[in-house]
């Protein structure tokens, strides 16, 4: 069994040093304490608070915890336990074919889930992080995983990249179920949450893949809040690579909260509110594709 480290620490690096390439986000651990946090949250809940409307759509908070329930089972029986994957009804071509095919396995799920009881949901949850929490820290950290960061760019991942994207899910909907309810603090601490920033941040090389620039140019980013920090994109070879830490006189340089960050990054915010949240400071062009960037699939 792999042992992860106790804790995943966010790189310590002042303002105007030197930046150091981003680093694999190890963070099995933590599934676990995530979970208990969202059980937590639900055995608190009363029958008028399961049936309220979150950011999902036209999910329920009872449909938000069914998806949860939903992305368990689902790793642990073609992950853990090898059963074979659905085939779509129609070939999974492209990025927007696979996200259709996830649309509506999500979607019949939640559907049928609609059946089941608070009571049911979170018992079934509980077995269901439990278990899940134990196989991913069995995991060895860099060995390829069965399903690549698709938003990423990669048809390939390591493990470790995979659950800091499931990671990143999990958080992303708890959060949604906590501002439903009106308990939005929580999990919104440096521990639980810088881990999903830096995952989201993954997805900036491949958002700007389009964006030329000349060799050398950066974009420098600025994340405020407890569990927040500073990134810089570099352009290098015709391809842009993501950075810790600032560099001096960047082309753009962008400055926004932690709240506003997580909701650009799962489109939970429009374009226009976006740009109002943002402090953008130098080339407004270059800085434009990271309002559009996205790190779900969708």
């Amino acid at each position: 069994m792999c042992r992860q480290p106790l804790l995943q620490q966010a790189p310590d690096i002042a303002r105007g040093a030197a930046v150091q390439p981003v680093s694999p986000i190890l963070i099995a651990h933590l599934f676990s304490e995530l979970h208990e946090l969202l059980l937590s949250l639900l055995r608190g809940l009363s029958d008028e608070q399961w049936s309220l409307p979150t950011a999902c759509g036209d999910w329920s908070v009872r449909d938000v915890a069914a998806h949860l329930l939903d992305g368990d089972l689902r790793r642990l029986s073609f992950q853990r336990d090898g059963l074979p994957l659905l085939q779509p009804d129609e070939p999974i071509s492209d990025y927007r074919s696979l996200v259709r095919f996830l649309d509506q396995l999500n979607a019949q799920w939640v559907q049928a889930a609609r059946r089941l009881s608070p009571r049911v949901l979170v018992a079934l949850l509980e077995m269901s992080g439990r278990e899940l929490a134990i196989f991913f820290q069995a995991l060895e950290p860099y060995d390829i995983s069965r399903t690549g960061v698709a938003w990423a760019g990669e048809e390939t991942s390591p493990n470790w990249f995979d659950l800091a994207r499931e990671f990143t899910e999990k958080w992303m909907h708890q959060q949604h179920i906590r501002d439903a309810v009106g308990k939005s603090k929580g999990i919104d601490t440096r521990r639980l949450m810088y881990p999903v920033l830096d995952t989201f941040m993954r997805a900036l090389p491949h958002t700007y893949r389009h964006t030329t620039a000349p060799d050398g140019m950066t974009i420098s980013l600025a994340v405020t809040g407890q569990a927040g920090g500073e990134w810089t994109l570099r352009r290098e070879k015709q391809s842009w690579q993501l950075y810790h830490g600032r560099v001096e006189q960047p082309g753009a340089e962008l400055r926004l909260s932690q709240d506003t960050a997580w909701r650009i990054f799962t489109k939970g915010l429009s374009l226009l509110d976006a740009r109002a949240r943002v402090e953008i400071h130098g080339d407004e062009a270059l800085a434009a594709p990271f309002l559009r960037t996205v790190a779900i699939m969708a």
